[in-house]
């Protein structure tokens, strides 16, 4: 049986004072207390910061000042953190259940060693915390870096990445970053390990859904990037004709 693995949570916002709070109160409630938490602020100018000083949490970090958007915030989160396992819980989002870090915690102990990415799980709710349906992508049992070829499998936000092997978010992308991120990090891990649960709550507003057309034109060059262009193209037009056949 593997040691108890630290989770780096790391929280991103930006004038995030309307959604903070249950993101906070997820964390507060986690039965799992192995972790440090980060939360890296863009310099908002509501109440954001205050919401998350007064929330009770010890947090290790609290960064407040300009970025240079999403992913840089990002970055300067890995910078900080000290864990095994990188965890980003964007504001709005929250764990699934109190036991949620004890679930992946446990996931990584059964292994001899701590696997490299631990992965689950994604529940959509909407603003008022109510369950709207489970992501329609669902994670497959086993996953390696071809995974992705057919759409991002797992949810950013479900997926935690060993951080000796993570490597900083590609600044050059605006809103999918975080596909080329997890499919770096799935080339250099040896070990993936599905937790065989919901691990989070993911809010209906990402940043990506609100440029869905300039998030999937990025995501198109990413895929071609590490699949290749025709392939890549081959595959759309799959989707586009899948899409057809189900309406």
């Amino acid at each position: 049986m593997g040691r108890e693995p630290k989770f780096s949570i790391i929280t991103i916002t930006f004038n995030a004072a309307s959604v903070i709070e249950p993101t906070l109160q997820s964390v507060l409630e986690q039965t799992y207390t192995n972790y440090e938490y980060l939360l890296i602020d863009g310099g908002s100018k509501d109440n954001t910061v205050a919401k998350a000083k007064a929330s009770g949490i010890e947090f290790a970090h609290i960064v407040s000042e300009p970025d240079n958007g999403l992913y840089d915030a990002m970055n300067k989160g890995i910078a900080l953190a000290t864990g095994d396992y990188l965890c980003f819980l964007n504001a709005g989002d929250g764990f699934h259940t109190p036991d949620t870090l004890q679930t992946i915690a446990n996931a990584a102990m059964a292994e001899e060693i701590l696997p490299d990415v631990l992965y689950g799980e994604t529940a959509e709710v909407d603003e008022e915390r109510r369950f709207v349906r489970m992501r329609r992508l669902q994670a497959p049992k086993e996953l390696n870096w071809r995974s992705f070829r057919n759409g991002m499998m797992v949810c950013h936000q479900a997926f935690y990445a060993r951080r000796e092997i993570a490597p900083m978010y590609d600044l050059k992308y605006r809103l999918s970053s975080d596909v080329d991120w997890c499919i770096k990090v799935m080339k250099r891990a040896e070990k993936l390990v599905n937790v065989n649960a919901t691990v989070v709550n993911y809010l209906q507003n990402g940043l990506s859904l609100q440029h869905h057309r300039a998030s999937l034109k990025e995501r198109f060059w990413i895929m071609s990037k590490h699949y290749g262009f025709l392939p890549t193209v081959g595959r759309h037009l799959w989707f586009i004709i899948r899409a057809m056949i189900k309406r």
